[in-house]
């Protein structure tokens, strides 16, 4: 499957229940209880079934709605450019776009920043030789904007997601981000920088 993830044992009426891998039943929702144009920011834990250097079970995940009458991916490619130099306090963010594929875009891509690595570790961002990947976006699929009873021809808009740990990993230097939540106390600082950033 395109995302491995955790499944629960089965209700007592046989229904499936597993840990959630997106956060995009939020925008849904809101989408659903409001009208247009909608701007959202929602945040929560997500779960999937990997765990390495760059990888959690479990993370917090940041999604960006945004769907008005004449966006586009140029709006889509300056809204995360402008956010990587706010994020990262710096004034050029070297990022590259990668096609990609995702359910509920089309099209889809992949923003990755550059950095420098050694021995698979990344040091430094912003500037080196190697990228590293940051988030997933795209358009909003036409049949998304029909399911919540628009019209995809005359609305369209674009959407994000990015665990926050992994920004956490790049703006701060960690080299491992499995160091968040196993109480190594040289974390400390920028956990609790990492919080402020979640709530």
């Amino acid at each position: 499957q395109m995302q491995d993830t955790f499944y629960m044992p089965n209700d007592a009426d046989g229904k499936h229940y597993v840990l959630r891998t997106q956060t995009s039943s939020v925008q849904i929702r809101g989408m659903e209880n409001g009208k247009p144009p909608f701007k959202f920011i929602c945040m929560g834990k997500v779960y999937r079934r990997d765990y390495d250097a760059t990888h959690l079970p479990m993370f917090h995940q940041i999604e960006g709605l945004y769907i008005d009458v004449g966006i586009n991916m140029s709006n889509l490619k300056a809204t995360l450019a402008d956010f990587c130099k706010r994020f990262f306090e710096i004034d050029t963010v070297p990022l590259r776009f990668r096609p990609s594929y995702f359910p509920f875009t089309t099209p889809s891509i992949e923003a990755d920043i550059k950095c420098t690595k050694e021995n698979g570790k990344i040091i430094k961002f912003g500037e080196g030789n190697d990228w590293c990947e940051i988030l997933g976006a795209g358009m909003v699929h036409p049949n998304v904007i029909k399911n919540v009873n628009l019209d995809p021809s005359h609305y369209q808009g674009f959407a994000f997601g990015m665990g926050i740990e992994r920004l956490a990993m790049l703006k701060y230097g960690i080299a491992d981000m499995r160091n968040l939540y196993e109480g190594d106390l040289r974390s400390e600082e920028h956990t609790s920088e990492l919080q402020s950033l979640a709530y």
